[in-house]
């Protein structure tokens, strides 16, 4: 039997909606009852049959830092998909991060060891991958973290959650580690997920930033997981990327073909400086919540290439294009917008 933990997620979602098409048994967790009906949101854009697919899943309340909850969940398990994490990159946020992603992957990696789970797939991000001083140089597998960069809390907590995983491997459990860019897929079009892209910039979107970064589509991340785990490979590590693109063309391309205007003005890194200051200041001042912090500002003019020539190789997978991609995930965010 299968286990998805973070089943009500983006990635979990569309991994279960992947699974059932071969049958198997699969078991799923959620914090949240309420989650679970978008769960059924992302079944329907695929499916007629939503109700019948979703009750073939054994749904169980689990935190992943609530052991006798997750005890229960893993009786009778064989393989593990860990998809439950949290994404923020407030910096107030910290002590929450490592105590989801870092705390939370410890306990499901000392249950696979304790109940002789036969693979774990763990769902990373590049964000936890290291990066070279020379911008124009590929990111690959080997490049090295550098623990003394000034790193977003997000990767900090990402990179010690893999440390975790990695801990497993040494005690026996086999494991693959996927790390995938910015993830585009539909019906999560608030909170961190980057469904929020798209509703800001159908919104009107104002600046745009000339940082580099990495982008693949859902559902090559989900088909990569399964044929991983399906494989004989263990204890390996993976850069999912489809195409590296500017923050720019990116917000452009999106705003095509969501139909509405394009962001023409340069973010530029004074102004992005003054931004997060100013962020800090209301936050302290308001207790309102962060939106920019120094680390994201960096990012957003940052240029980081990554090569996934391994994933390539390795599966001999062809990823689908970055235009099909925002193609297929803003016609159904245009379907789902009389829900705002």
């Amino acid at each position: 039997m299968i286990l998805v933990t973070g089943g009500t997620g983006l990635v979990g979602s569309h991994l279960l909606f992947q699974l059932l098409k071969s049958d198997q048994p699969i078991r799923a967790t959620y914090r949240n009852e309420k989650t679970l009906k978008r769960v059924k949101h992302v079944f329907s854009y695929f499916s007629e049959d939503v109700e019948m697919l979703f009750n073939k899943i054994e749904w169980i309340e689990a935190d992943i830092n609530n052991v006798p909850q997750l005890q229960d969940a893993f009786k009778n398990i064989t393989h593990v998909y860990h998809c439950a994490a949290f994404v923020s990159f407030e910096p107030n946020k910290y002590k929450l991060l490592r105590t989801i992603n870092i705390k939370g992957t410890a306990n499901i990696v000392n249950l696979c060891v304790a109940y002789k789970i036969k693979k774990l797939c763990y769902v990373s991000s590049i964000a936890a991958v290291g990066h070279h001083t020379d911008p124009e140089k590929l990111i690959d597998e080997e490049t090295d973290w550098n623990p003394e960069d000034d790193n977003t809390i997000y990767a900090i907590t990402k990179y010690g959650a893999e440390l975790e995983v990695w801990r497993g491997t040494q005690e026996g459990l086999d494991a693959v580690i996927v790390n995938p860019g910015i993830i585009l897929g539909a019906g999560y079009w608030n909170g961190g997920s980057s469904g929020n892209l798209f509703k800001r910039i159908y919104n009107g979107l104002p600046f745009y930033t000339n940082g580099i970064t990495g982008y693949v589509d859902v559902w090559d991340v989900v088909s990569i997981m399964e044929n991983l785990m399906k494989s004989t490979i263990k204890n390996e590590g993976f850069i999912l990327i489809s195409e590296s693109l500017t923050f720019k063309s990116f917000f452009i391309k999106t705003a095509k073909a969501l139909k509405v205007k394009a962001p023409k003005r340069e973010a530029k890194p004074w102004l992005l400086s003054i931004g997060w200051r100013l962020d800090w200041l209301t936050h302290k001042l308001l207790r309102r919540r962060r939106t920019l912090s120094k680390q994201a500002s960096k990012s957003a003019i940052s240029i980081t290439k990554y090569d996934a020539s391994k994933i390539k190789d390795t599966l001999n997978f062809k990823f689908k294009s970055i235009d099909q991609s925002i193609k297929e995930v803003s016609e159904l965010f245009i379907r789902d917008s009389s829900l705002f």
